[in-house]
């Protein structure tokens, strides 16, 4: 089965603060390898802003909920965010090991699931 969603569930005493030094290069690095980056340099900086400004006061950020070909979705329900694609053409494996990578190099703890029931429109 294609892998459609990549759950990060944070766990232990990892919160959302501690994505916030990560948080830009998470979202960079994203929507580099979906080819979905803004072309305003100013779009992507007040995306970046917005988020981080949650996650430093260690608050549910909005994530990247824009119709494309990907969304990065922070649930009400638990500390946790995830990749979400309806596309055919992305590949989430790829995303997952980029930002496996990224979490594990910053020391935050987590959990992985794939395709968890997640439904996002």
């Amino acid at each position: 089965m294609k892998v459609s969603s990549v759950h990060f569930i944070l766990k232990g005493k990892s919160d959302y603060k501690d994505l916030a030094p990560i948080f830009p290069d998470i979202l960079r690095t994203t929507l580099t390898m979906v080819d979905q980056v803004p072309e305003e340099e100013e779009t992507m900086e007040m995306l970046i802003q917005l988020n981080t400004d949650d996650l430093i006061a260690n608050r549910k950020p909005e994530g990247y909920v824009r119709k494309s070909k990907i969304r990065i979705i922070f649930p009400m329900d638990r500390k946790e965010f995830y990749f979400k694609t309806y596309s055919k053409t992305v590949d989430l494996v790829k995303i997952e090991d980029a930002i496996v990578k990224i979490m594990d190099d910053a020391g935050v703890k987590y959990d992985l699931a794939e395709n968890d029931n997640s439904d996002f429109d």
